[in-house]
C-alpha cells in the first residue's frame, strides 16, 4: 500500500489520526508539522514526540503567519480567551490555517508519491472554525482532483477525516483502542510549561477525557 501524510498539529486530534494511518497501512505515516508562529509552540516538541513514537519521518513547514496576525494564536496583544467567553467565531480562528495546511500537505503528497492525506479535524466537539466542517473539506476534495496532476489524470489523492463526526469521548476511546501515544499531546492554546485549563482547547479536551472515563494521561 502506498505511504500516506498525516497533518500533525502534536495534538490529540491528530496523533489519534497518527495511530489510525499507521495502523491502516501497516507502516509510519510522513508527519507534516507547521510552525507558523503559535503561541503555544509547546505542540511543535510534542508532534516531534509522536513523530519519534512511530519512528515517522517528521518534516516541519515554517510559515510566518504572525506577518499578517488576525489571531490570538499568532499575535500576542491578543488574550487567548477563557472557554465559553465568546460568541460566534473566537479569536483563536487562525485565518486560513487548514486552507494553507491542506495546500502544503497536499503538494508535499503529490511530490513524494503518496495516496492519503489525513487530517484530525473535528466538527462535533470543536471551537466552531469554520475549516473544520465538512463543507470545507469537500471543497477540498474538489481541489486535489482539479489542481493537481494527479486529480486530472484521475487519481487524486485521498483527504482523510476519520474524526470528524466524533465526540471528543469518542475521540479519546479510540485513541486509547489504538494504542495512541496520548501523553505526549498538547492541547492548550495558550502555551507555557503546564496546560492553562480554562482555554478551550483545555476545556474540550478535559471534557473528552471525563466522558471517556479516563484520566488524561498527559496530566498524570
Amino acid at each position: 500500500m502506498a505511504g500516506h501524510l498525516v497533518v500533525l498539529s502534536g495534538g490529540l486530534d491528530s496523533t489519534v489520526c497518527m495511530a489510525l494511518a499507521a495502523e491502516e497501512t501497516g507502516a509510519p505515516p510522513l508527519a507534516l508539522t507547521f510552525d507558523y508562529g503559535q503561541r503555544h509552540r509547546t505542540e511543535l516538541d510534542r508532534a516531534a514526540g509522536v513523530a519519534g513514537h512511530y519512528r515517522a519521518e517528521h518534516l516541519v513547514v515554517r510559515l510566518d503567519t504572525s506577518a499578517w496576525g488576525g489571531s490570538a494564536l499568532t499575535d500576542g496583544s491578543i488574550d487567548v480567551p477563557d472557554a465559553g467567553s465568546s460568541d460566534g467565531i473566537p479569536v483563536t480562528y487562525v485565518p486560513a490555517r487548514n486552507s494553507i495546511f491542506l495546500a502544503v500537505a497536499l503538494g508535499v503528497a503529490e511530490a513524494r508519491g503518496l495516496d492519503a492525506v489525513w487530517i484530525g479535524v473535528n466538527a462535533i466537539d470543536y471551537s466552531g472554525y469554520p475549516d473544520c466542517r465538512p463543507e470545507f473539506i469537500e471543497a477540498f476534495r474538489g481541489v486535489a482532483a482539479t489542481g493537481q496532476k494527479r486529480g486530472v489524470e484521475g487519481d487524486p489523492i485521498a483527504l482523510r477525516t476519520p474524526l470528524i463526526a466524533c465526540t471528543k469521548s469518542e475521540i479519546v476511546r479510540l485513541g486509547i483502542e489504538q494504542g495512541a501515544p496520548l501523553h505526549l499531546t498538547w492541547s492548550c492554546y495558550r502555551g507555557g510549561e503546564y496546560p492553562c485549563g480554562t482555554c478551550d482547547a483545555c476545556v474540550l479536551r478535559a471534557g473528552g477525557f471525563a466522558g471517556a472515563g479516563i484520566a488524561d494521561p498527559a496530566l498524570t
